[in-house]
């Protein structure tokens, strides 16, 4: 395939813009334009066989996982002359937006789109997939798309405090009556993306249903048999597999969806974290510390050891999990690419968690023994390819955003910028894990400090949350504030706030930490550290902005399901 595109998700910056004149031949049923030339390739009869358009950005190893969990086979498209041969056309959108007609537009794929399009061929686009769809995009725009839709495609307005990116599971509003989404109605389905195309009165008639962020903006259409979701219904649990059953086989009735529920808005996220590293004889397994020590108080003082990998998070995604997390917590450090069996672990849980997939644990550029150096963006690459949906940076962006706030200056060339500005920033979250220094006065340091909830062991009533790096061993002359200020406008889309405090401690979560930082940025905030009761987070939903909400120990032991 060609090189990836400067970014994904129609969401990161820095993609070149290559506006077209864009005239193209709609479904039946719509206004005419101008048809491209005549190709002419006769469609395939393989009933058992869906056609994948992937051009080779980011992570569509999910996609193609449920195509195959749902029982059929998958071409991949080479050509043009595969778009038009094919019986059922699925294209997972990736990369911003002028890069992506870029490709199109250069391979000659963009007139086989418009013409496969304009035969009213079964046609399924997710994601970007549907912003293409539309006749411009104002993404380092504007840019002309494929022009089969009339509409522009947007940035959510962030100026209001709305976080972006739109990240995580929002509620369906049917407004056409369509086989593809029957069941869907007022069901949640997971969202990731920072651009939008708006309803008007010129594509009422496409719109299948809307979601609101903000705004009610368009989250599907369907036309014959055209449709596309803004949503990724690959990443949205039984009621996602549901819709993507009903378009390969249009004739059944589609998996089950799950009871209804009556969902009007963006849910908050309940994210299960693995800890995954090799036991002492060499096993990997999912442990869990006590600020960050893993081992048994007892005698034996090997690693505690709470499950196999994949089991806990195939069970965890059964159990309702709105995300899964993992953390190899001694892997990578010396060989990342090396480190085959975390690889196949993402491989194998990727088949089976129809949610998304996190993986951090030493992304970094490194060298190995015989000199080769490796960026970090050949590792997230790989972790990409092998099923995670994002990567988690944490002490390379400590480093990145300190050079940053001593400069002011962006390289580009940090792990951060680097797969930010390829895979987009919804793929990067920047994992933070500060521990508490209490102060008498906010004038005792440089950083930003907050009048704690409960006073220090000396009676301060003020603290500031001082970073640190490589698994908590090392502290950092940064406070968790100006991280967090730093890695979003170096990139980051999603910010995993730890407490080394409250690890494994079961008190809570540091509420102080928490809604000093959800404050500060306009990205989603995870909360991390110290979850011990069902109450927990419901506190910290209550009393802060964050997004989400993550834990390890409590589902592991199952003390709370």
């Amino acid at each position: 395939p060609p090189p990836p595109p400067p970014s994904q998700g129609a969401m990161a910056t820095g993609a070149a813009n290559h506006p077209l004149p864009c005239s193209v031949g709609r479904p039946k049923g719509t206004n005419q334009r101008r048809r491209p030339a005549s190709l002419s390739v006769r469609a395939s009869s393989d009933a058992n066989t869906v056609t994948l358009l992937d051009y080779g950005a980011g992570n569509v190893r999910s996609v193609r996982n449920a195509i195959r969990h749902l029982g059929f086979n998958i071409r991949d498209v080479r050509s043009p002359e595969d778009i038009l041969a094919a019986d059922r056309l699925v294209f997972p959108g990736v990369g911003a937006f002028g890069s992506a007609m870029d490709v199109l537009n250069r391979t000659g794929m963009a007139d086989a789109l418009r013409e496969y399009i304009r035969r009213d061929r079964p046609f399924l686009g997710i994601c970007l997939g549907l912003q293409l769809l539309f006749d411009s995009s104002e993404e380092n725009g504007p840019v002309s798309g494929l022009g089969v839709i009339p509409g522009v495609v947007r940035r959510f307005d962030s100026s209001e405090g709305l976080i972006v990116p739109h990240i995580g599971w929002n509620a369906l509003q049917i407004t056409k009556d369509t086989q593809l989404l029957q069941g869907a109605d007022g069901h949640h389905v997971y969202f990731v993306h920072s651009y939008h195309a708006l309803p008007s009165d010129a594509n009422r008639d496409w719109i299948s249903s809307t979601c609101n962020y903000g705004e009610s903006f368009i989250s599907s259409i369907s036309m014959g048999n055209i449709e596309a979701v803004q949503f990724h219904p690959e990443k949205s649990g039984a009621t996602g597999l549901s819709i993507f059953e009903k378009f390969l086989s249009p004739n059944s009735s589609g998996a089950k969806a799950p009871a209804h529920r009556k969902a009007s808005k963006l849910a908050k996220r309940v994210i299960a974290c693995l800890d995954v590293r090799s036991n002492d004889n060499g096993d990997l397994v999912v442990t869990k510390g006590d600020q960050y020590d893993v081992r048994d108080h007892s005698s034996s003082k090997e690693v505690r050891n709470l499950g196999k990998p994949v089991e806990l998070a195939s069970q965890y995604y059964i159990d309702g999990a709105d995300e899964v997390s993992f953390l190899n917590i001694t892997g990578f450090r010396a060989f990342p690419l090396g480190d085959l069996p975390m690889l196949e672990v993402l491989r194998c849980a990727s088949e089976k968690v129809f949610v998304p997939l996190t993986v951090g644990g030493g992304i970094r550029d490194f060298t190995d023994g015989s000199g080769r150096y490796y960026s970090s963006l050949e590792v997230a690459s790989e972790y990409f390819r092998s099923g995670a949906d994002k990567i988690s940076i944490g002490s390379d962006a400590v480093f990145a955003a300190e050079a940053y706030l001593q400069t002011g200056v962006k390289t580009g060339k940090s792990s951060l910028e680097q797969i930010s500005r390829v895979y987009g920033n919804q793929a990067v979250v920047v994992s933070i894990d500060p521990r508490r220094v209490y102060v008498k006065s906010p004038d005792e340091v440089q950083f930003r400090t907050v009048k704690v909830s409960s006073k220090g062991p000396l009676g301060e009533e003020y603290a500031w949350y001082q970073c640190t790096v490589s698994g908590g061993r090392d502290s950092r002359p940064i406070g968790a504030y100006e991280l967090a200020k730093a890695v979003e406008e170096l990139g980051a889309g999603e910010i995993l706030l730890n407490c080394i405090d409250c690890d494994g401690q079961g008190g809570g979560f540091d509420i102080d930490l928490i809604k000093m930082v959800s404050d500060a940025v306009t990205i989603p905030v995870i909360a991390s550290s110290g979850a011990g009761s069902v109450e927990h987070f419901s506190e910290v939903f209550e009393k802060t902005n964050a997004s989400a909400a993550l834990a390890a120990g409590i589902f592991h032991r199952k003390e709370v399901l």
